[in-house]
Formats: structure tokens, sequence, C-alpha cells
């Protein structure tokens, strides 16, 4: 990662070699939180802490898994 300070959805499903509707499903689900400024937005620090707080963890069923409430909510990044 670079000195880069927030990442967009499409940022971050590259940087975790997953897919945009996966950081989407992880977002609305509660496990990554984010900000809404314009387009759904990740910052750096927080995506850092989420992987090792998730580290060993299997996330790769996001569905199955219980939501964390959030008041973010599942739009399209324009």
């Amino acid at each position: 990662m670079s000195d880069v300070l927030i990442y967009t959805v499409q940022e971050v499903a590259k940087i975790l070699h997953s897919s945009p509707n996966y950081i989407y499903s992880l977002i609305d689900k509660g496990y990554l939180p984010a900000i809404k400024l314009g387009s759904i937005k990740i910052l750096k620090s927080t995506l850092e802490k989420f992987l090792l707080e998730n580290e060993g963890k299997d996330l790769s069923n996001i569905n199955d898994i219980k939501k964390i409430p959030t008041n973010i909510s599942n739009e399209e990044d324009t």
C-alpha cells in the first residue's frame, strides 16, 4: 500500500484480489467500516485494521455471516 489515505471500493477490491461486490458485502455486513464522500470510501487505516483483526478467519462466504449494524448502504460507486 502506498501513501494514499483513502480508497474506493474498486481499489480495495484490487488490493484484496476480490470483487467490488464482495467488498460491498463486507461493508454492508459491518465487517469493513466505510464512509460516504460522494461515493463509498475506505480509509487506509481501516483496511489495515480489518486485515489484522480478521487474519486467520474464513470470510469467503460472507452471505452466511451475521450482519453487524452499519449506517452505510450498498450503493454503486460513481
